[in-house]
């Protein structure tokens, strides 16, 4: 593969809310196939906006710009603005109304400032919602049919405003016992039990998606003979098993690879060369972005038919991306008064001023205050 191409398979963070200049020049060195950004970007709706351009600039290639813009505390966009219901609010007001509007603000406002792809739906199923294993209120159902018939809904009006979107965790953070932003989870469940529960809304959502995102997890079901070895790394569960199997052609991504479930399990060079090895088309590296270099030569290493096959999914996913909006502070202003307002429909007035609390969970290398 051509050298210039090698960082299209890299998905960075980004230090700060302007781009300094050795920055700029490392990302112009690198051609990232695309950014994500956290609350660490964000200070006001002028200066995102700003930030977002300049990384188009820098780019030869169109890159993704991607954000977590779930609702609730999973939303980078309510440090300047509203804060959208989150997936378990929306569910229990029973009303797919409520969540279709939910969709359509979310496109509306990730447009008007140039981001094309949002990391969402989750599609994991929340088996309890006081559990900590990070999906505490992102989960758009207690079942699987909930979750298809909420998510899907979101999804399609999430992408008619002309945002990409990403079904996660695959194949399922649901059964967690412990946070992969900490430490790596053991799914001791078989593949029956993970066809009856988890993969379902992944199944179902396959060909309405525009991405998907790999998790942190260990599958003894897939993996037995090698131990704590996480999902998002394994040939068994995305070459053979999402890629063979499920057939699915599109757009696969890792979950931060700066979390703990995988620096506490995986060397550096072995992360990067496994994750793209056994199937993902991105290795998104969101807080040690002075490694983001050496990820980039760790993937020229490899051999050529693996990064062509990475390369023309993310070509072809790039084929759907939607040029940003025309800026307006007053646009802006008007899509979050309406997320005010699908906030109050949703809660009642009294509960939307409740505004969510981060729960304090960080990946080891994450720097307090950046999501």
């Amino acid at each position: 593969m051509e050298e210039r191409l090698l960082g299209q398979l890299l998905l960075t963070g980004v230090p700060g809310p302007e781009l300094d200049v050795e920055t700029a020049e490392r990302f112009k060195k690198i051609q990232p196939g695309g950014f994500i950004l956290f609350g660490r970007n964000i200070k006001s709706p002028e200066q995102l906006r700003k930030l977002i351009d300049d990384l188009r600039d820098l780019s030869e290639i169109e890159p993704f710009i991607t954000i977590d813009q779930e609702g609730g505390r999973v939303s980078r966009l309510r440090l300047i603005g509203n804060e959208p219901p989150n997936a378990q609010q929306l569910r229990e007001s029973g009303d797919l109304k409520l969540i279709r509007r939910h969709g359509e603000l979310t496109g509306q406002i990730l447009r008007i400032f140039g981001l094309n792809l949002d990391l969402c739906p989750v599609l994991d199923i929340s088996f309890d919602d006081e559990a900590d294993n990070s999906l505490k209120g992102r989960c758009y159902g207690t079942t699987p049919d909930e979750v298809i018939k909420n998510a899907a809904t979101f999804n399609k009006y999430l992408r008619k405003e002309g945002v990409l979107s990403c079904g996660k965790h695959f194949p399922g953070y649901a059964s967690a016992a412990c946070d992969p932003h900490e430490s790596l989870p053991i799914i001791d469940k078989t593949l029956d039990e993970m066809e009856e529960n988890e993969l379902r809304p992944f199944r179902a959502l396959l060909d309405d998606l525009d991405s998907l995102m790999t998790c942190h997890s260990h599958y003894p079901c897939w993996d037995a003979d090698n131990p704590r070895w996480p999902a998002s790394l394994s040939k068994n569960v995305i070459g053979q098993f999402l890629r063979n199997q499920l057939a699915y052609e599109g757009l696969v991504m890792t979950d931060d690879l700066d979390m703990g479930a995988i620096l506490n399990e995986v060397s550096f060079e072995d992360t990067i060369r496994s994750c793209i090895e056994a199937g993902n088309d991105l290795a998104m590296i969101c807080h040690r972005l002075d490694y983001v270099e050496a990820a980039k030569d760790v993937i020229a290493s490899l051999p050529d038919p693996v990064l062509y096959d990475a390369q023309v999914r993310i070509d072809r996913a790039k084929q759907k991306m939607k040029w940003p909006l025309p800026w307006s502070i007053e646009e802006y202003q008007r899509i979050d008064d309406q997320i005010w307002d699908l906030r109050v429909d949703t809660l009642g007035e009294e509960r939307a001023k409740i505004l969510s609390t981060e729960d304090g969970k960080r990946s080891p290398v994450e720097n307090i205050g950046d999501e």
